[in-house]
């Protein structure tokens, strides 16, 4: 008996999966960067709190540096998040996440991927990349991506008039009646903000413990990619 327990410890194999492609780790990682100096510099404009030295030059334009470098990562946000959708749907790396999607409708696997987190239960084997749990939060980060984006891209046209700012008020122009005025407009960006200020620290501590739980590559998924999986060989 014993010497069946250890040929069978001898055979198991940890299996490598691609679980997340090169360019959506990319685009992971730019999405949060500019999250992250976003959150920052919105923070300053809203409340800026440094003054340069006044002069008789036209070289004061702190607020507008900080309002410009703003709008640029913004408007990375934007494009980086297009693309990760498009990827999403239609590269082939990316197919285990879009088979995370069938198990949403599985009331079984929510019910025990809950209580894994409540740790009254061993967390059930799941097919792609998400629980069902995961997938729903990220697909509501989504949606709040969308929402902060579309609010700031309405801000941004009522600052700039001209070029790419005349573009995006004519295409945009419908947000700011939609939400009943532009204080309405910058009251939702703020608030959503607040909604990421929320989600990352908590992204990452579930991160980290999902890792120290559960050490299959959780953590270090969204660098190297690839997810180990246990395999049996008897």
């Amino acid at each position: 008996m014993m010497q069946t327990e250890i040929n069978i410890a001898l055979k198991r194999e940890m299996e490598q999966h691609l679980e997340f492609g090169g360019m959506t780790r990319f685009l992971h990682w730019v999405r949060a960067f500019m999250i992250i100096f976003l959150i920052a510099s919105g923070f300053y404009i809203a409340y800026p709190f440094l003054q340069p030295d006044a002069n008789a030059e036209p070289t004061t334009f702190l607020q507008a540096y900080y309002r410009a470098f703003h709008c640029i990562a913004g408007f990375v946000l934007i494009c980086a998040s297009i693309f990760r959708v498009y990827l999403f749907f239609f590269a082939k790396s990316s197919s285990p996440e879009r088979i995370s999607i069938y198990q949403v409708f599985n009331p079984a696997i929510w019910l025990r991927t809950i209580g894994a987190y409540l740790f009254i239960a061993p967390h059930p084997h799941i097919n792609g990349a998400y629980n069902p749990l995961q997938f729903c939060t990220y697909f509501a980060l989504g949606i709040l991506t969308f929402v902060i984006c579309l609010t700031g891209v309405s801000l941004y046209a009522n600052v700039y008039h001209e070029g790419l700012g005349a573009l995006c008020g004519a295409l945009f122009g419908w947000v700011e009646y939609a939400f009943g005025g532009l204080a309405n407009v910058r009251a939702i960006h703020h608030i959503v903000t607040w909604a990421f200020i929320i989600f990352i620290p908590v992204h990452i501590y579930l991160v980290i413990w999902n890792s120290v739980r559960y050490p299959n590559g959780g953590a270090d998924a969204m660098v190297s990619g690839i997810r180990y999986v246990e395999n049996r060989r008897i």
